[in-house]
């Protein structure tokens, strides 16, 4: 059998072709046929682009039954997607098409003169559209092809995906995830969430990051599961579909959305089977109210960018709040010290994992991926966390000074670098905050530059909104004399974290 990991999901779900694979909220059904033969489109479509194996195609589109038929297409053709996250604006696009020198850009049709510029500029001349009904100049043209394709083949170690990651640098880095990795992943969350004939996912995630494209479509696909394929995470919708579905996966946020819900109980849950929670920390208060509310576990699980999913809490057996479970089969994981050097048992120190799951290295980046790696092969999660005595995993911390908000992981030290360029700013500092909705928000401390440009609260954000993602943009802005340092020099950004811990009303 092919390496292309779309071989191995075809193998599993066109034995049922006929099946639902895909249903949208007005009831629109796709079969895995109409799937399979939409991949094939896709990926006739760009070989007639004239993109070959290894190219890279970078989309920034809204979430629709042919946002993924697309992605599909990429994989079969042997080229390598390039998922980018529709809030992006231009200074992050244009570094995107600069380091990764796509072939074909695939944007909102909205955004298609700014897009077109920018690829432009980067000498990128392939611009198509894909809105979120599915229409478009890039669904229009895939009409128009075969709707047969032979996979290509490719090599386990051929990269599948690039994911950028923001660094701590404020650089982002491109996670080169190969077809391998793809289907060690999706392999073992089948396995160890026991998915199952008849079992329905309620797919309510965004498609632009590995939760909601690796875990929740992967794992469907691969056991040849409907999805209801939601637009957007919607409260009424959720609740509509719940008794129709047997699986939900989704961000804490998700869950306290729910739990606001007075009608929200045993009676929507009455065919789940299984509730899972990732992309950020869920607090144990949430997990004990869901449980109450509707009898259910939510079964919490860890990855990342880098590594797809690397713990579990178990199917059958303790689910513990406040942890994220046991390593997955074929995962292997090391609680060290700053030499690599295991700890005592109980002892926080960086998570180090190993497996089949971990991503080749980053994008043209060779040194930072040599430094991400110990020598003996485990990758550096920049996470801290504690084995407790039944070899369940707690994460304690973030080494590498990571916010997640909503489930989206934010560096500071990029925003950091956009706001210390505005006129009037000195210096600055970003942290995250306890949030009630979003777990974690971004604020800024900023330290004025003596005689430079007045600044207010309202004036930074809209100047960052104008520039960066919305999620980035700090919720609240302050003003400081100083920021507080130790004495190397460092800013101590724990007693900043500790000031203005309330200000979000976390």
């Amino acid at each position: 059998m092919s390496n292309n990991f779309y071989a191995l999901l075809a193998v599993r779900f066109l034995p049922q072709a006929e099946a639902v694979a895909l249903e949208t909220p007005d009831g629109t059904q796709y079969s895995f046929a109409t799937l399979d033969r939409a991949a094939a489109r896709y990926a006739s479509l760009y070989r007639a682009l004239g993109l070959a194996p290894g190219e890279r195609v970078a989309m920034q589109v809204d979430k629709s039954p042919q946002a993924l038929f697309a992605y599909l297409g990429c994989l079969r053709a042997g080229l390598i997607y390039l998922p980018l996250n529709t809030a992006y604006r231009d200074l992050e696009i244009s570094y995107f098409l600069e380091n990764a020198e796509p072939g074909l850009v695939v944007c909102a049709p909205a955004q298609h003169d700014s897009v077109a510029r920018l690829a432009a500029e980067r000498g990128v001349t392939q611009v198509y559209t894909l809105d979120a009904e599915g229409g478009g100049s890039l669904a229009e043209a895939a009409a128009a092809q075969a709707d047969t394709f032979a996979t290509v083949a490719v090599e386990n170690d051929d990269v599948a995906v690039i994911l950028y990651t923001s660094g701590t640098t404020g650089q982002p880095k491109g996670a080169m995830i190969t077809h391998a990795n793809l289907a060690s992943n999706g392999l073992a969350l089948h396995a160890a969430w026991g998915f199952r004939p008849g079992d329905v996912l309620l797919h309510a995630l965004p498609i632009f990051h590995i939760h909601g494209l690796f875990v929740a479509c992967h794992v469907a696909l691969l056991n040849a599961s409907k999805m209801f394929f939601l637009p957007r995470f919607d409260v009424a919708t959720v609740l509509r579909l719940l008794p129709q579905a047997t699986v939900f996966m989704g961000v804490p946020t998700y869950y306290t959305r729910l739990l606001a819900e007075p009608a929200f109980g045993k009676a929507q849950c009455r065919a789940m089977r299984l509730f899972t929670c990732g992309s950020a920390p869920l607090l144990p208060q949430t997990f004990h109210e869901f449980e109450q509310r509707t009898g259910h576990a939510i079964l919490e699980r860890y990855g990342m960018t880098e590594t797809g999913m690397n713990t579990s809490n178990p199917l059958d057996g303790a689910r513990r709040p406040g942890t994220v479970g046991l390593p997955l089969p074929g995962v292997q994981i090391r609680i060290a010290d700053d030499q690599d050097r295991e700890v005592a048992a109980g002892e926080a120190g960086q998570l180090l994992v190993k497996g089949g799951n971990v991503f080749k290295g980053y994008w043209r980046m060779p040194q930072k991926t040599a430094e991400e790696f110990s020598a003996d092969g485990f990758f550096r999660t920049g996470d801290l966390a504690r084995l407790d005595a039944d070899g369940y995993v707690s994460i304690v911390g973030r080494a590498k000074d990571l916010i997640i908000s909503g489930g989206f992981n934010i560096y500071p030290k990029e925003i950091e670098g956009y706001l210390d360029t505005l006129d009037g700013v000195l210096e600055s500092a970003v942290v995250g905050v306890p949030h009630p909705d979003f777990g974690e928000a971004v604020i800024a401390v900023i330290v004025p530059k003596p005689g430079g440009a007045i600044l207010t609260e309202a004036g930074v954000i809209a100047a960052l909104k104008a520039q960066i993602a919305g999620f980035k943009v700090p919720k609240r802005v302050f003003f400081a004399a100083e920021l507080p340092r130790n004495t190397m020099g460092k800013v101590r950004k724990n007693r900043l974290r500790e000031q203005y811990a309330a200000v979000c009303g976390g």
